[in-house]
C-alpha cells in the first residue's frame, strides 16, 4: 500500500519555501505556482473522518504555513511558547517527561499535554472536550492565561510585520489575509495531515511486509481486545468518549474533568479516552501525568481503581473494581502496545520545523 504523505519529499518543502520567499511584493503572487490539494489519504484500516474538512481541505501551502505557525513562539504573549514547546515530534507531539503543560512566565498548567496525531479522526479535543472542532481547538491554548495568553488578533498583528508571513499567507489563501480565521485554518490543515498509521501493528492488520507480531505480542493483542478495546476502540484507539476510569482525584488539583465544560454533575471526573497510538513514547500517563510507566498504568487498572462518583460501568464488571490481570498478562499487553509505535511518524521530515 502506498505510504502516506511520503510523496512530497523534504526537498520539495524547501523548494516551496524558496519559491514563496522569492516574491518581493504583492504583485509577485502571480509568480507562485498554483496552490494544490495536499496528497491526503485515509489509511485503509482507519474509521471515517470525524471532522468535516471540506471547507478547509489541506493544501500544499496551507500545510506549510500551518507547520511554520506550529513552531513559532510568537503565538504566545511574550514570544516564548510555541505549540511545539509542549508537543514534541519525537514523543508523538507530547511533552515527554513532564506531568503538566508549561506556559509563559514559567507557569505550569494542571493537565498533561495530549498527543497530536490522527486529529481529524477524533470528534472532541482536550481531556475535558473543550473543543470539538479541529479548526477551533488552537484557540484554547492560545487564550489560556497559563499557557500562551495571547489573542488571535494580537498574533495577526505580529505576523503582519514579517514579510515572509505576508508571502506565505498570500500563497495559502485566496484572500491573502493574515487574519484570525486564516491562522486557525492553517494550523488545522497541518494537524489534519499529521497521520500516524505506519506502525508494526498497522502493517500486521493490513498484511504488509514488516507486520509480523511474535507470540507475546499476539497474546497482548488478544488481551487488549478483550479488556481495553471497548474504550480504546478502532485503529484510532479511542472511542472519543468521556469516562471516569476510577482514578483517585488529585486533591491538589480538584480537576472535575468534563464537568468543567458541561456543568453537569454526571460528568464529574470523566476525562476523554486518549488514543494509544505511540503510547510507549508519551509518558507520563493519565490527564495529570501521575504514572510514569505503562506498568504503573496496568497496575492501577488491576488493583488501584476506586469507586469514585460516576465510575464507568466497565470498571465494575468483575468481583473487584478494575480489570483483573496477572503480571504475565500485563507484560503481554505492554509488548503489544509497543507495536503501536510509528517510527516514520515521529521522524517524518514533513512535520519538522523548517528553517
Amino acid at each position: 500500500m502506498t505510504l502516506f504523505f511520503q510523496r512530497i519529499k523534504h526537498i520539495a518543502w524547501i523548494c516551496l519555501l524558496v519559491m514563496m520567499t522569492s516574491c518581493s511584493n504583492e504583485e509577485d503572487y502571480a509568480s507562485i505556482p498554483e496552490n494544490s490539494p495536499y496528497d491526503f489519504e485515509i489509511p485503509s484500516n482507519f474509521p471515517d473522518l470525524q471532522q468535516d474538512i471540506a471547507n478547509n481541505y489541506p493544501t500544499k501551502y496551507g500545510v506549510a504555513l500551518g507547520q511554520k505557525l506550529f513552531y513559532d513562539a510568537r503565538l504566545s504573549k511574550d514570544n516564548t511558547i510555541s505549540c511545539a514547546f509542549c508537543h514534541e515530534q519525537s514523543s508523538a507531539f507530547t511533552h515527554h517527561g513532564h506531568d503538566f503543560s508549561h506556559g509563559i512566565n514559567n507557569q505550569i498548567g494542571n493537565r498533561n499535554a495530549p498527543a497530536i496525531q490522527n486529529m481529524a479522526f477524533q470528534s472532541d479535543y482536550f481531556y475535558d472536550g473543550a473543543s470539538n472542532s479541529i479548526e477551533m481547538l488552537s484557540i484554547v491554548p492560545i487564550h489560556n492565561p497559563i499557557e500562551m495568553d495571547e489573542t488571535l488578533p494580537g498574533i495577526a498583528e505580529k505576523l503582519k510585520q514579517d514579510a515572509e508571513y505576508v508571502r506565505l499567507f498570500g500563497g495559502a489563501f485566496e484572500n491573502k489575509q493574515i487574519s484570525s480565521a486564516n491562522i486557525l485554518k492553517a494550523l488545522a490543515q497541518f494537524m489534519t495531515v499529521m497521520i500516524s498509521a505506519d506502525s508494526r501493528y498497522d502493517k500486521y492488520v493490513r498484511n504488509e511486509m514488516g507486520g509480523d507480531l511474535n507470540t507475546q505480542e499476539l497474546q497482548g493483542l488478544s488481551l487488549f481486545q478483550n479488556n481495553c478495546a471497548s474504550c480504546h476502540a478502532t485503529d484510532i484507539f479511542t472511542d472519543n468518549s468521556f469516562r471516569n476510569n476510577g482514578l483517585p482525584p488529585n486533591p491538589n488539583l480538584n480537576d472535575l474533568g468534563r464537568e468543567t465544560v458541561t456543568g453537569f454533575p454526571n460528568d464529574r471526573y470523566k476525562f476523554k479516552v486518549p488514543s494509544l497510538r505511540n503510547v510507549a513514547l508519551t509518558a507520563p500517563y493519565m490527564h495529570d501525568g501521575r504514572f510514569g510507566s505503562l506498568q504503573s498504568v496496568l497496575n492501577f487498572y488491576s488493583n488501584g481503581v476506586q469507586n469514585t462518583q460516576n465510575l464507568d460501568p466497565l470498571m465494575q464488571q468483575h468481583s473487584a473494581l478494575g480489570i483483573p490481570l496477572s503480571q504475565e498478562e500485563k507484560e503481554a499487553i505492554i509488548a503489544f502496545l509497543k507495536t503501536l509505535t510509528d517510527e516514520k511518524f515521529i521522524s517524518n521530515p514533513e512535520f519538522y520545523h523548517q528553517t
